[in-house]
């Protein structure tokens, strides 16, 4: 007799939140079998100077396929909603039928939705960016997703 385990969702608010600190909570999160909803993904941030993030961003978009110029295979997302689901995704185990199985338990909006307004939103409390100053008293440098987004070329 098969039992139907009740799916739990956690809505995940990514204002303010770093990206790759974020993301790897939340790839541990699908693995372990939870439906994750990832909101405002367009104010996530990346930490760094402008120029180191910008040229990051530009160097994976520039990168070519070594084999066959038929098919192109190698693509990097504009949206910052693609981009934060992305970004999850390259943490899981895609090409094993568990991490398949974890991805499609993924979601990631711009904004909030409707059906998510008045639900109660997670946040990660090693992955806030804080008021912006390092634990030495440095102001930090960041970018929002939305930001990139709109420098690399991406439609809101």
């Amino acid at each position: 007799m098969l039992e139907q385990a009740a799916s739990v969702r956690i809505i995940v608010d990514a204002e303010k939140q770093r990206l790759g600190r974020m993301a790897s909570r939340i790839a541990k999160l699908l693995l372990s079998g939870v439906e994750v909803v990832v909101v405002n993904a367009e104010k996530a941030v990346v930490t760094g100077s402008k120029t180191a993030i910008l040229e990051r961003y530009l160097k994976l978009m520039r990168r070519r396929q070594l084999t066959s110029h038929k098919v192109i295979k190698v693509w990097y997302p504009r949206k910052p909603d693609r981009i934060v689901w992305y970004t999850i995704a390259r943490m899981l185990p895609r090409k094993k039928p568990k991490g398949r199985e974890a991805l499609g338990r993924l979601k990631v909006y711009m904004g909030v939705p409707e059906q998510f307004q008045n639900i109660e939103k997670v946040k990660f409390k090693d992955a806030e960016l804080g008021d912006g100053v390092s634990k030495s008293g440095r102001v930090l440098r960041y970018m929002t997703i939305g930001e990139i987004s709109r420098i690399i070329g991406g439609r809101q």
